[in-house]
């Protein structure tokens, strides 16, 4: 088990923005075991490796099968058995354990009011960019959280449903920024969570198709009390908006009960996003209804360099500018090498 966070490059994962001066002095974030009562040299995470993460589940029971794995896996993405033992599992435990602590502080909180609630979802936001894996490890989460006694009913809804139907971001002039935080209907999503975490019996979402590239009328993803939900997306863990006379607003974080951050080298993730969209030209692309349809006629040369230019003028900058800024946010930070394997865990301190 190590104890450090490495200082922050642009182009390495799993390196939290330094601590602000109020907290640090003027220190960075510590590269080695805490000395003596310097408060400078700690940090707020606990670094552990693959090896030290994985035996925190030996004594844990396997759920999942290959066929579970194969339905899970998104494309491209590395994810096998070991991935699901050595990584999911002891997260799985982990998110276990916080659902039942958080029950018996309702509980404790009851008594001492003499009121008598009931329970309210716990909800996990997921954030990481385009093409990282966050979507498949939001569906392997929900998988093995429906697996444990206590969290029967998980719910997994994703914030794609919130962005503006694409007219409305041909009229705002906003379609080359699809992604960034102004491209959703930040509103309704806020709402959506506080109403889930309310416990209303039901909240409904919209719905969003990647093969449209578009919502669809009509249809909703509707949420009915569920243990847990999983909140999957790109700005999940953004900062409050500061309102005009400077005051900041709530942030969907101010809902969670847990958050993860799924990270991986810039380089890595602009790799994998191209693969991504290569493997899509056969695939959802090759679709005659499918939005980026144009796309499935491409050479293999044009295609990466159409996948290339997407990148650095969208999901690129957003990257840098909006999704890795809020990684230091989360309680836990999932690190991938390039092969999409997680190859180290961060996670804040109780």
């Amino acid at each position: 088990m190590v104890w450090s966070v490495h200082s922050p490059l642009d182009d390495t994962p799993t390196s939290p923005v330094p601590v602000p001066p109020e907290v640090s002095g003027t220190a960075p974030w510590a590269g080695s075991p805490p000395v003596g009562n310097d408060p400078s040299s700690f940090s707020p995470f606990v670094e552990l490796g693959r090896k030290d993460w994985a035996r925190l589940a030996e004594a844990i029971e396997q759920p999942l099968n290959q066929d579970d794995v194969d339905r899970l896996r998104g494309i491209g993405e590395h994810l096998s058995l070991d991935e699901v033992a050595q990584v999911y599992l002891p997260l799985s435990r982990l998110l276990n354990i916080y659902v039942e602590n958080a029950a018996r502080l309702r509980a404790a909180t009851n008594d001492f009011l003499g009121e008598s609630t009931r329970r309210t979802p716990f909800i996990i936001g997921v954030a990481g960019s385009v093409a990282v894996g966050k979507s498949t490890t939001a569906r392997v989460l929900q998988e093995m959280l429906r697996r444990w006694p206590s969290t029967p009913r998980v719910e997994l809804v994703t914030t794609d449903g919130f962005l503006y139907p694409n007219a409305e971001l041909n009229r705002r002039g906003m379609m080359d920024r699809k992604g960034f935080p102004e491209a959703y209907d930040r509103r309704r999503l806020l709402r959506f969570v506080a109403e889930v975490k309310s416990g209303r019996p039901e909240v409904s979402a919209p719905v969003y198709s990647h093969v449209k590239y578009d919502i669809i009328p009509g249809e909703e993803h509707t949420v009915r009390r569920p243990d847990v939900l999983i909140l999957e997306g790109l700005n999940v863990l953004q900062p409050a908006r500061v309102r005009a006379d400077g005051t900041a607003g709530l942030a969907l974080s101010d809902f969670f009960d847990f958050s993860i951050y799924v990270d991986a080298k810039q380089r890595h993730i602009q790799q994998w996003y191209v693969d991504r969209f290569m493997r899509w030209r056969h695939g959802a692309f090759a679709n005659p209804d499918a939005y980026f349809h144009q796309f499935s006629r491409l050479t293999d040369g044009e295609a990466v360099a159409k996948a290339t230019d997407i990148w650095n003028r969208t999901n690129g900058p957003n990257l840098r500018e909006n999704i890795q800024p809020t990684r230091s946010r989360a309680r836990l930070v999932m690190s991938k090498d390039d092969d999409h394997s997680v190859s180290r865990v961060l996670l804040r301190k109780v």
